[in-house]
């Protein structure tokens, strides 16, 4: 309950910035005039920090250009290209959001009601519902993108639970504990997270067959613990230097006062490597949401994830690209929206395991 009130207030904290930031920005205008007009700084010290500011800019459309591009292709009434007969158009001239309605053919979201507190006052809030209740003939079909979407989280949220069973003990081990072959294991470990190119091939059929022998073909748990086993090494290399970070009085401290070592491990190593675990989080669960090979070579078409099903959209001789655009960026979106919440932690938790 306590994560609970803390994720609220967290979210609270980010709108109230949000609403603050014109005013900070007209703010920071006016002190700017004021220090140039009493000189306290240079008309080329601003003329510096506009052209980082500009080029900074520059570099961020640069990055999200594409983004862009993909999202005019989606709303594009050109059969979801941007070129026309004058060249490219950056703006359509026809925009139309079928592509997503056919994306959402299928979708029911109930709309539900929950009761807030924001600066003191309660304020209840109605979620909207999503029910598109549209005729699929009129768009050649409805996707299967929320059964696709069921099948991804089917998929993922076990390969985490799984992973996270397996990455939080044996790095805290790692980190903590002597035992016999600690140095070859952590080597071994190591080995694991540079292991793919030539192997890749023949693992997927060493794979292959294994699923074949036990009968797991088409199996979604199956699928899970692969990619558990896949997120290991590389992550509990990551949570084991983060907790090198944490000084070990303060188990030697709590283990004094006679809490057993669940409760240490429970109660102060974990809240402490929030920013680790968040990390290994998201690392884990992109294992399962966007891996493709083994997904496609192990389900069938009603256990497909979101990879497999946004290549079936390939046709043979042509590509449905508005579609296929509305359905790619759909896909992103979780995964967008998980990093933006998490992204203090996952910044802190890179920056103290070592990986930039």
């Amino acid at each position: 309950m306590s994560r609970l009130k803390s994720l609220q207030q967290s979210t609270y904290s980010w709108m109230y910035r949000l609403a603050e930031r014109p005013k900070n920005v007209q703010r920071g205008i006016k002190d700017t005039i004021y220090q140039l007009r009493t000189g306290e700084i240079e008309a080329k010290d601003i003329g510096r920090n506009g052209v980082k500011t500009l080029g900074a800019i520059i570099l961020v459309g640069i990055t999200l250009f594409p983004v862009y591009w993909i999202f005019l292709s989606s709303i594009s009434g050109q059969g979801g290209s941007i070129y026309a007969a004058g060249g490219i158009q950056f703006i359509p001239a026809d925009p139309t959001w079928d592509a997503y309605r056919w994306v959402f053919g299928n979708a029911n979201i109930p709309s539900y009601e929950i009761a807030v507190t924001l600066f003191g006052y309660e304020i209840a809030l109605n979620t909207p519902g999503f029910s598109p209740n549209i005729n699929c003939s009129e768009l050649g079909g409805c996707s299967q993108f929320p059964l696709y979407f069921w099948n991804s989280l089917t998929v993922s949220i076990p390969a985490v639970i799984l992973a996270m069973c397996v990455i939080v003990p044996g790095a805290y081990a790692l980190s903590r504990r002597e035992f016999i072959f600690k140095n070859k294991v952590l080597y071994t470990y190591l080995l694991f997270t540079q292991i793919g190119g030539g192997l890749s091939v023949a693992t997927l059929i060493a794979l292959y067959a294994i699923f074949v022998q036990f009968g797991l073909t088409n199996d979604k748990l199956a699928l899970a613990a692969y990619y558990a086993a896949v997120a290991v090494p590389l992550n509990t290399w990551i949570l084991k230097t983060y907790m090198d970070t944490i000084p070990a009085t303060y188990e030697e401290a709590a283990f004094v006062d006679g809490a057993p070592m669940w409760r240490i491990v429970w109660e102060i190593i974990l809240p402490m490597t929030k920013p680790g675990l968040a990390a290994t989080f998201i690392f884990t669960f992109l294992v399962g949401w966007k891996e493709f090979v083994v997904a496609q070579v192990l389900l069938s078409n009603e256990n497909y994830t979101l990879p497999v099903g946004l290549f079936s959209l390939v046709g043979q001789y042509q590509i449905p690209w508005q579609q296929f655009s509305a359905f790619a960026l759909v896909f992103a979106l979780p995964v967008t929206i998980i990093y933006l919440a998490m992204r203090k932690y996952m910044q802190e938790g890179l920056s103290l395991s070592g990986i930039d």
